[in-house]
C-alpha cells in the first residue's frame, strides 16, 4: 500500500637537418641509425674509408666504388645514375618505401576511431531520449501550474459529507472513552459524517477474524452517543497480489466469497457501512468490479452504504498503460473505469496524494484536474470525496513540503468550481488521524470548512 500506515610512447627527434653538408663522424666510431629505421648491411666490395678522412654515406644513400665499377642494386631498388652523388626526391613525387618497410598504421587508431564514432552514437540516442521524455513532462508541469492559477468559487466549501480514516486503535483495546470524547471535541463544526476505521486487514484467502475488531461494538456506540449522525464504517482492504505472488487473488471465486462473507459478519457486529481499500488494482480488473457487484447486495440489505478508496485517474490519456509498461507499476485508473466502479458504490473517495508533484503548486494543480476527471464520471447520486494529505513522509513519490493540505484543499475548490460547483454529495477525506498535527486540521477547517 503506498500510502502511510499504522502499522602512447612518444617519437624521438629527427636527426641534423641537411643544409647542404653532411655531419662528419669522429674517427673510429660508425654512425648509428634512426630510431625506426632499419640498418643497411654493408656490401662486400665496400671500400674502406681512410682514417678520419672519408665521411661516411648517410643512411638510406648508396655509396660510390672507387674501383671504376659500379655496384649492383640491392634487389627491389631503382639502380642510381652515375653522376648523381646525393639523389633527390623529384618535386612533387613522393620517396619509395623500401621492399619489406611498407608503413603501417598505428595499433588501436582504427579502433580507437571506431569506439569514438559508438560513443557519440549512444550519447546522441541519450539525448533523443531524455529530450523525448522531458519536453512531454515540461509540458505537463506547466499544465498544473496553469491549473492551479484562478480563484474558486465562493460557495466552493464543505457539503457536510467529509470523512476521516482512522487507524486500528480504535477498535483493538487501546483507545478509551476519554479518546473518543476528544475525538468528538476535533470534528464538531466540522463536515465530517463518515469515520473510516480500520478494523482489518483481510488475510489473503479472504476472511477476516473477528479478533481483528474485538473493540468494534464498544466504539460504534461511544460514536454514536458522542457525534450524533456520523457513521462508523469497517475499512477494510489486503495487498492484493497483481505485482507479486504474495497477496490476495481476486480472479479467485472462493477468495470473493469469503470477502462478501466477511462483510456480512462485520455488518452484524455493528457497523455503519463497508470501506474497501484493495491495492494495487489495476485499471479494468474485471473481477474487482464482479467483487463490488457481490457486496453491493449485501450492504443494501443492511441498508449501509459500500465505500471504496479508488486509485487516482489518468492525467494524461492511457497513462497507465505507459507508466504500467517502464515500472511494472499502473499507478492510475482510466478515467472509464472509474466511472464504472463509482456506479457500483454509495461513496468513492479518490487516494489524491502520492502524486510525484515537487511543488505545493504542482500539487494543487493536479488535485485540481483530478477533482474535475473524478466530477465527470461520478453519477450524482454517488458521494465523491477527494482525499487530503494529513501526514508528513519523504519517499518516492511523496514530498510532505509539498503535498500539503492549503494546497490540496485549492486544488479541490478549483476543480468544483470549474467543473460542478452546485454538487451537493462531494467532499473531502483526511488521511490519517494518527499522523495529522494542529497546522492540517488548521488548513482544513479554514480553507474548507469556513464556520
Amino acid at each position: 500500500m503506498e500510502r502511510a500506515t499504522d502499522r602512447g610512447p612518444t617519437a624521438e627527434p629527427d636527426a641534423e637537418r641537411e643544409t647542404g653538408t653532411k655531419p662528419q663522424p669522429r674517427t673510429g666510431t660508425e654512425p648509428q641509425p634512426r630510431a625506426g629505421t632499419r640498418p643497411q648491411p654493408q656490401s662486400d666490395t665496400e671500400p674502406q674509408s681512410q682514417s678520419g678522412t672519408e665521411p661516411q654515406p648517410r643512411a638510406g644513400t648508396r655509396p660510390q666504388s672507387q674501383s671504376g665499377t659500379e655496384p649492383q642494386p640491392r634487389a627491389g631498388t631503382r639502380p642510381q645514375s652515375q653522376n648523381d652523388t646525393e639523389p633527390q626526391p623529384q618535386s612533387g613525387t613522393e620517396p619509395q618505401p623500401q621492399s619489406g618497410t611498407e608503413p603501417q598504421p598505428r595499433a588501436g587508431k582504427k579502433a580507437g576511431t571506431s569506439a569514438r564514432r559508438r560513443l557519440r552514437r549512444v550519447r546522441g540516442g541519450a539525448l533523443a531520449l531524455v529530450l523525448a521524455l522531458l519536453i512531454p513532462l515540461l509540458a505537463a508541469e506547466t499544465a498544473l501550474r496553469v491549473n492551479y492559477m484562478g480563484d474558486p468559487a465562493d460557495g466552493a466549501y464543505t457539503r457536510g459529507q467529509d470523512a476521516i480514516w482512522l487507524g486500528h486503535a480504535w477498535v483493538d483495546g487501546r483507545k478509551k472513552d476519554d479518546d473518543v470524547a476528544a475525538l468528538a471535541e476535533r470534528l464538531r463544526g466540522t463536515g465530517i459524517r463518515d469515520l473510516y476505521v480500520h478494523a482489518g486487514p483481510l488475510e489473503h484467502d479472504g476472511t477476516l477474524p473477528s479478533s481483528a475488531y474485538r473493540n468494534a461494538p464498544w466504539l460504534i456506540g461511544a460514536v454514536h452517543r458522542a457525534l450524533p449522525g456520523v457513521r462508523v464504517q469497517a475499512w477494510l482492504g489486503d495487498k492484493l497480489a497483481t505485482e507479486s505472488p504474495d497477496g490476495l487473488r481476486l480472479e479467485r471465486a472462493e477468495t470473493r466469497a469469503a470477502v462478501v462473507d466477511s462483510t456480512r459478519r462485520i455488518l452484524d457486529a455493528g457497523f455503519d457501512g463497508a470501506h474497501f481499500d484493495l491495492e494495487p488494482l489495476h485499471s479494468g480488473d474485471r473481477h474487482y468490479l464482479h467483487l463490488l457487484d457481490a457486496l453491493r447486495a449485501v450492504t443494501r440489505a443492511q441498508g449501509v452504504p459500500l465505500s471504496v478508496a479508488a486509485h487516482q485517474i489518468d492525467p494524461l490519456p492511457a497513462f497507465h498503460s505507459v507508466w504500467g509498461t517502464l515500472t511494472n507499476h499502473p499507478k492510475w485508473w482510466s478515467q472509464a473505469f472509474f466511472g464504472e466502479v463509482a456506479r457500483r458504490v454509495d461513496q468513492i473517495a479518490v487516494m489524491s496524494y502520492d502524486t510525484m508533484q515537487p511543488l505545493p503548486s504542482l500539487y494543487g494543480g493536479y488535485v485540481a484536474q483530478q477533482t474535475s476527471l473524478a466530477l465527470e464520471v461520478t453519477p450524482p447520486t454517488t458521494d465523491l470525496l477527494m482525499g487530503l494529505p494529513f501526514f508528513h513522509e519523504n519517499r518516492f513519490g511523496h514530498w510532505a513540503h509539498a503535498e500539503t493540505v492549503p494546497a490540496a484543499v485549492r486544488g479541490v475548490r478549483l476543480g468544483l468550481s470549474r467543473t460542478d460547483a452546485d454538487r451537493l454529495r462531494f467532499g473531502v477525506a483526511l488521511y490519517v488521524d494518527f499522523a495529522a498535527t494542529e497546522d492540517d486540521w488548521s488548513a482544513y477547517r479554514e480553507g474548507w470548512v469556513r464556520p
